[in-house]
């Protein structure tokens, strides 16, 4: 192999270690939980009865023929489970999907292009800012008699981007003035490409921890709707089993086998999320690469009395090699 070869390879795996984060316990045990929640939700409904079938056996507790039990009326909780785990993934993905989409629109392009655009679009990202999500939420459910998993998925979504976008656009305005951007300008290249090739690259750790945290905020948004009696109209979600159990008095009648389940599947997804979240992190600020607990501890402290080491001299007092400091500061 020759030495441009293989310069070309350490520099294409050093770009994709700078993309995709290194494999801890944290973000497996975030990854494993994920993957267990999604296949209950994707082949689960496949092989469960009709979550809304009627019985004569109501309120009862977890059996050989109900696993979960039943509900007031007899129906099989974990049927329900089954189609709202699937019902509170799609809200999650759609929201998490098009929460990155406007944020990456308003917050990457606007700051590329610049000018009357860059402050056009910054404006409508701050007058979104400021304006309250969940009770503009609660509003535009309230006054829509028939709300679809689409309606409350848009409606989420519409108030979980411009806080995305405001960090997008200050990385998007610091990585557009680096040497190889310019050079890529300057070469002629169209402005799609140097967005699409030079720059999003650098914004990928950015933007999937920007989704992760839209999904979060989707199901607990979700969540909170459907507790509320605002959720979409003929669907069943983690939130819709709450409210069902509230209006049946699970909680006075002890019948945690009907409450307890989507209570579990929403704190659990929420902390396999925040688990992968914190691995993505390591990627975004390379501080966190080679620090421990204690580490971070005493940069947190030097960071509020002013005595901010840069990310060189933090690794090389870490321990760090210096070759991974250049890459990790890059």
């Amino acid at each position: 192999m020759t030495t441009a070869t293989t310069g070309k390879v350490q520099k294409k795996r050093r770009r994709t270690d700078s993309i995709i984060p290194p494999m801890t316990p944290k973000l497996a045990v975030g990854l494993t939980i994920i993957g267990v929640i999604v296949l209950f939700a994707v082949l689960g409904p496949l092989f469960v009865q009709d979550p809304w079938r009627v019985s004569d056996i109501g309120l009862s507790g977890p059996s050989a023929q109900h696993w979960l039990g039943t509900t007031q009326t007899g129906q099989d909780v974990f049927a329900q489970l089954a189609y709202a785990s699937r019902g509170s993934l799609f809200i999650g993905v759609v929201v998490g999907a098009l929460a990155v989409i406007l944020s990456s629109f308003f917050g990457i392009v606007g700051a590329y292009i610049g000018g009357m655009t860059d402050e056009i679009f910054s404006l409508i990202s701050n007058v979104m800012l400021v304006i309250p999500g969940l009770p503009l939420v609660i509003i535009i459910s309230s006054y829509v008699p028939h709300k679809t998993t689409w309606l409350v998925a848009l409606v989420l979504a519409i108030t979980a981007w411009a806080g995305a976008a405001r960090v997008l656009r200050s990385q998007t305005l610091s990585v557009r003035t680096r040497d190889y951007v310019l050079a890529a300008r300057v070469a002629g290249e169209k402005p799609w490409r140097v967005l699409s090739v030079e720059i999003l690259p650098n914004l990928i750790p950015l933007l999937a921890s920007q989704a992760m945290s839209a999904v979060i905020a989707a199901i607990l948004g979700e969540a909170g709707l459907s507790y509320l009696g605002l959720g979409a109209t003929g669907s069943i979600t983690w939130g819709t089993m709450l409210y069902y159990a509230q209006n049946g008095l699970a909680l006075k009648l002890g019948a945690a086998w009907w409450f307890a389940p989507p209570g579990l599947c929403i704190a659990l997804f929420g902390a396999a999320l925040a688990m992968i979240n914190f691995s993505i992190d390591e990627i975004i600020n390379p501080k966190l690469k080679a620090a421990t607990r204690s580490q971070i501890k005493q940069w947190k402290i030097e960071e509020k009395a002013g005595k901010v080491r840069t990310d060189k001299e933090f690794a090389a007092h870490n321990g760090a090699p210096a070759g991974n400091a250049k890459e990790a500061s890059a």
